[in-house]
């Protein structure tokens, strides 16, 4: 169903270390929106972001973007004080999700698979590995692999890791650490309530870290990937499962390791995006187009969903009062 002509907010920018990123997915966002007819008002959010909000007034606002504050559950407080309508997932869900060891414990008692591994004190890696090599070092409320670091036998962080060595170590006070997973790197993209398909990563060099997903030509993204059918099921079905169990809205995206020489049993969750990229190397877009939907009728998608939402959301407060 075609969209009326809205006003749309397309909220972008920020101050997180995706800010980059997030300025790139905005532009597309405000671009297929012009494309087809919207006035859309481009807001690079600053501290004064609720004034530029209450100024702009708008239909609904799409929310391009990453990092904290705007995908940490803050900026859809916010919003839902001053009774915006906004795409992708709400207040509690983005709290749960941006945290990875909070989509753990909502996750894993429900049957997904994740790795296990614990939260570590920086100072403590100095001192001791708090799991036996191979092991990953992550920041627990970061997204686009940004400060994620391989621990390894032959790596160049030393042993025990050395203060002076370059890492997340240095940035975060607190990590999470996890068993590393040899084998392969996926991921499935959901929207409203349909699993797209499933796109293998291969870097050139390294693993896929935040260069690697967004400097052209430095990974090549097969798509759809080339799997044993149970594989491509499992992550269709794990990522629909958990976008429900964790109340996603809109579009969300899960990344998976897949060890293959284990089969199913090899396969590990390891984040779920509430808000993936909408740049022009994005990986929600690329399935989408894989099966059909073009750029603009993946925003208006979003948009819909949101706008259907909050019109559920207004009936049940009538029927309340």
């Amino acid at each position: 169903m075609a969209l009326p002509h809205l006003h749309v907010a397309v909220l972008m920018g920020g101050w997180s270390n995706e800010r980059p990123v997030s300025l790139m997915s905005g532009e597309g966002v405000a671009k297929a929106l012009e494309s087809r007819g919207h006035q859309v008002t481009r807001i690079d959010m600053g501290r004064d972001v609720a004034v530029k909000l209450a100024e702009a007034k708008p239909d609904v606002v799409f929310n391009a973007l990453h990092g904290a504050p705007g995908e940490d559950g803050t900026v859809q407080g916010m919003m839902d004080l001053m009774g915006l309508t906004y795409t992708h997932s709400g207040l509690v869900t983005s709290v749960i999700a941006i945290d990875k060891e909070l989509t753990k414990q909502a996750l894993v008692p429900h049957g997904i698979p994740m790795p296990g591994g614990r939260i570590v004190d920086s100072e403590e890696i100095y001192e001791r590995d708090p799991l036996p090599r191979p092991y990953v070092l992550k920041p627990v409320n970061e997204g686009s692999s940004v400060g994620v670091a391989i621990v390894t036998e032959t790596g160049n962080y030393g042993n025990p890791i050395s203060r002076e060595a370059k890492g997340p170590w240095q940035e975060f006070g607190h990590l999470l650490a996890e068993p590393f997973i040899r084998g392969r790197e996926l991921t499935t993209a959901v929207i409203g309530d349909r699993a797209l398909l499933v796109t293998e990563l291969k870097p050139k060099s390294g693993f896929y870290d935040f260069d690697a997903k967004y400097t052209d030509g430095m990974t090549e993204h097969v798509c759809p990937a080339e799997l044993p059918e149970a594989i491509t099921e499992a992550c269709k079905d794990i990522a629909l499962r958990a976008h429900r169990l964790l109340g996603c809205r809109g579009t969300s995206r899960s990344d998976f390791r897949w060890d293959d020489s284990q089969g199913v049993a090899g396969l590990f969750l390891l984040e779920v995006n509430t808000q993936p990229g909408m740049t022009p190397l994005s990986l929600v877009p690329e399935q989408a187009r894989a099966c059909g939907m073009d750029y603009p009728d993946l925003v208006e998608a979003i948009i819909a969903e949101a706008l259907d939402d909050a019109k559920a959301g207004a009936k049940t407060r009538e029927g309340a009062a």
